[in-house]
This record gives C-alpha cells, sequence and structure tokens, in this order.
C-alpha cells in the first residue's frame, strides 16, 4: 500500500496545474485511451515472450494508466483510485461465492455458469434499460475478438449451432458469398461479405475452444519469422527481393519454411 500511495502522490504532483507536467496536466480520459490499449498490449507481448522483467515492467506502465484516469476522475468529482480498487473487490467478491460466499455456498463449490450468471445479474441490475444478453460487451474490443464474445453469448442462450459441423459449413458459405461479390467487382458487398467470413470464423475457433485472437498472433509471428529467414537468406548472396518475380519468391519461401522444419525436428 505504501508503494499505491507514492504512485497516487506522484499523480497528483504531475497534474497540479501550477508545478506540474504540462503534457501529464493536458490529459484526459479520451487522450489517455491509446495509450491503455498500447500498455495492455505490450503486458500480453511480454507474457508471450515468457518476460517476466518485462511482465513486471509492463505491468507497472498499465497500473500507471490506471492511476493516471482515475486522478483525472478524482479532478473532476466523478470518482477516485480508491473506488475503482473497492469496485472490483466488490466484483470479486459476488463473483465468487464458492469461496466468499455462505456455508452453504462455499459447501456446494463452484457451479457451472455461476460466472457468466452473476455478470448477468449485475448488467441487468447497472443497466436495466437495455435487458439484450449482448449488452456489456465492449465495443472497443478488437473486432475478432469481440465477434467471438458476441457468439458466446448468444450461444448461452441457445443460438448456437451443436457442434463444430455447424460453423465449418457457414464458413465454407459465406466463402461462396465472398467469391459471389468479388466477381460483382462491388467493393462494399466484398468488404461486407469479408466480414461475415470472419465472423464465422471467430464461431469456429469458439467450438474448438481457441483463442482467434492467439491463433491469428501465432499465424503473424509464424509469417514474421519465415520471412525474416527468407531476407536473410537472400541478403547472403546480395538479392534484392523486390528484384525476383512471385514463382522465384515463393520457391524461396518454401525453402525458408523448409529449413525452420527441419531445425525444429533437429534434421538436416
Amino acid at each position: 500500500m505504501e508503494s499505491i500511495e507514492k504512485l497516487l502522490d506522484i499523480m497528483v504532483r504531475l497534474r497540479d496545474p501550477d508545478t506540474g507536467c504540462p503534457w501529464d496536466r493536458e490529459q484526459d480520459f479520451s487522450t489517455l485511451a491509446p495509450y491503455t490499449v498500447e500498455e495492455a498490449y505490450e503486458v500480453v507481448d511480454a507474457i508471450r515472450r515468457n518476460d517476466v522483467e518485462g511482465i513486471r515492467d509492463e505491468l507497472g506502465d498499465l497500473l500507471l494508466q490506471v492511476v493516471f484516469h482515475s486522478r483525472v476522475a478524482e479532478e473532476a468529482g466523478a470518482f477516485t483510485f480508491d473506488d475503482v480498487a473497492e469496485g472490483i473487490a466488490g466484483k470479486m467478491l459476488r463473483r465468487h461465492p464458492h469461496v466468499f460466499g455462505t456455508d452453504e455456498e462455499r459447501d456446494r463449490g463452484a457451479v457451472a455458469g455461476s460466472w457468466e450468471r452473476i455478470k448477468a445479474d449485475e448488467r441487468a441490475a447497472s443497466e436495466p434499460a437495455d435487458n439484450s444478453v449482448l449488452h456489456g460487451i465492449a465495443g472497443a474490443l478488437p473486432s475478432l475478438k469481440r465477434a467471438e464474445k458476441l457468439g458466446k453469448r448468444a450461444a448461452g442462450v441457445g443460438f448456437d449451432w451443436p457442434d463444430r459441423r455447424g460453423p465449418m459449413a457457414k464458413i465454407a458459405e459465406e466463402l461462396a458469398e465472398l467469391q459471389d461479390a468479388m466477381t460483382e467487382d462491388s467493393g462494399d458487398r466484398e468488404r461486407e461479405e469479408l466480414g461475415d467470413l470472419l465472423f464465422a470464423v471467430a464461431n469456429l475457433a469458439r467450438h474448438l475452444k481457441i483463442d482467434p485472437e492467439e491463433a491469428l498472433a501465432l499465424a503473424n509471428r509464424k509469417f514474421e519469422r519465415r520471412f525474416r529467414e527468407m531476407e536473410a537468406a537472400l541478403r547472403q548472396t546480395g538479392t534484392d527481393l523486390a528484384s525476383l518475380d512471385i514463382e522465384t519468391l515463393e520457391a524461396h519461401w518454401q525453402a525458408a519454411k523448409s529449413r525452420e522444419k527441419a531445425a525444429a525436428t533437429g534434421s538436416g
């Protein structure tokens, strides 16, 4: 708690209208939002790299964002950092009755679906005017992650395929519709059909119990790794990638893939 108080005091001084930092004084919720998202992603990146020191540092940067937003709110008379901490503490107590509840609730243990049911009750209590099961899914989420959450929420009331064959068939259907839109050379419809295809893929990921963001991140890393390997190999021969045709580049790409697979298996 001493460290938290120190950080809160630092933020008060940074925001002081007379002696604080000009940049920090100018910030508000909107200007801070991009930094908040960026810091959250940097935490995830450090985790993926298994960089424990990096995780600690990035969590500190993310905590600073919480403190910063809380200070902006306190200056406006809206809420304080203590309110934020008390709010999440109360939420954790409510959502874990099998740990913090009555003797009967603790004896019963964790009940499947209770977390989502408690969250739904909280949403209904906070926003009674919006009784949609989709309420509360943040619009600012990455679109692929939001598609997964929309599908999961709808599935919670039975609006879902019984197994993975359903989303697989939907992907085939949406791919055909995209191909049809491409023959029309209609940019608007192509964009719409491509979106439908990606939404169907997110639903398949949910049925496979795979995080689509993680799956795409893995594909991104694999592509980058192999492309860099191809670049490095060609650079050693003094070859400029831009001077090669697609067939030659594809051959070098396949060679890079083969070298990577050979290294992974310890062969070659």
